[in-house]
């Protein structure tokens, strides 16, 4: 065993791992061999020498009395008080002495057993090393080239040193793809299959592909200084994004948006024509669910714990609930607010089902305070 710290070293630099982990690896491993040859009812340890740059392994045994029955049944995971004593005065009864083995003399077996052990621990080691590497990039955007369809559609794509799963379910409807296409997504999740390893998967339909696409069009995202609040889709259709500008000369939407729409149609365009509804954020949550119902002219909203009661004249019912419902859903989904929508005089309520209570009408001076009209 000696020098092989410098084996230990070899093996973190070229896997690219920490050295503290590869020597608990390699001790392991050490330790599931002496279980295999010497017997697994024993208890091992491992000591490192820097110094000397050697590996040293010890079996333990406990101290007993004189007496103890299971000096006889398992005499050798125990010894003596009087025996451990010939060898050091000062030990007590409980006290736990170590003796060192050597796998030198075992032969090939040993050594074959060894080779298995460290390969095992080693590559367990890397894939968790791998797996905490990508967990914490859940949510970047990826681009990689795709290497393979399945029969259930599933594309798979080569991502530096593993393999990125996007599901059909993750796919913008309409969507194929085929070897060799690269393609933008973001990472959904990390995962570890029993029988396939490590996965990870990505996504297209995600409300953070579409953000990392924006930071991708719009410096003022990129840079810090718009700020993405929340963002809903329903992939392929349309989109709502709420933006809010730390600096008061920049303006959130018309920064997003572009001249003559270039950056949010680039946006659009990689999302398959997707609408894309620019919204600015408010922290008066009122405020922003009236925004959130554009292109609808809101008349008056009141906030009931989880829901939000919005009024509006009936000619605006439409442009409220959208085409099958999708304005409506998106707002919904962009505030966190279960909306319902009552008419001006009226007794209408959509997405959140019917509603016979009359709404008053508003007034317009409370209007103009609460919109800053």
């Amino acid at each position: 065993m000696e020098k092989i710290v410098n084996i230990i070293e070899s093996i973190a630099h070229e896997k690219g791992l920490k050295m503290s982990e590869a020597k608990e690896a390699v001790s392991t491993a050490l330790i599931r061999t002496a279980q295999k040859v010497f017997g697994e009812e024993y208890e091992y340890a491992v000591n490192i020498d820097e110094k000397n740059k050697e590996l040293n392994l010890f079996q333990k045994v406990l101290v007993v009395e004189d007496e103890d029955e299971r000096l006889e049944e398992e005499g050798e995971k125990y010894i003596a008080i009087s025996e451990a004593r010939e060898a050091d005065s000062e030990v007590e009864t409980g006290d736990e002495i170590t003796y060192q083995l050597s796998l030198d003399n075992m032969g090939r077996t040993a050594a074959a057993i060894l080779y298995r052990e460290l390969e095992y621990h080693i590559q367990r080691l890397l894939e968790q090393s791998i797996f905490e590497k990508y967990k914490e990039k859940i949510g970047e955007l990826i681009s990689a080239p795709v290497t393979r369809v399945d029969s259930d559609e599933n594309t798979y794509l080569e991502y530096r040193e593993v393999q990125a799963i996007l599901p059909m379910k993750s796919r913008i409807k309409g969507e194929k793809f085929k070897p060799g296409d690269t393609v933008k997504a973001v990472i959904r999740r990390v995962y570890i299959d029993k029988k396939l390893g490590m996965q990870i998967e990505v996504s297209r339909t995600s409300p953070k592909f579409l953000e990392r696409l924006l930071e991708l069009q719009v410096p003022e995202i990129k840079d810090g200084h718009v700020i993405v609040h929340a963002a809903a889709r329903i992939p392929g259709e349309r989109a709502k994004i709420a933006l809010s500008s730390v600096t008061p000369n920049v303006d959130p939407v018309g920064a997003t948006v572009g001249t003559k729409g270039v950056r949010i149609n680039a946006v659009s365009q990689e999302l398959h024509g997707e609408n894309i509804d620019c919204i600015e954020y408010s922290t008066i949550p009122e405020k922003f669910i009236a925004r959130a119902m554009s292109p609808a002219i809101i008349s008056a909203v009141r906030i009931e714990g989880e829901k939000a009661i919005v009024t509006l004249p009936g000619d605006q019912k439409s442009k409220a609930i959208g085409k099958s419902g999708i304005n409506i859903r998106l707002a919904s989904m962009l505030t966190g607010f279960e909306i319902e929508l009552n008419e001006l005089g009226g007794t209408t309520a959509a997405g959140s089902g019917e509603s016979t209570e009359t709404q008053p009408q508003s007034n317009p001076d409370a209007l103009k305070a609460l919109f800053g009209e």
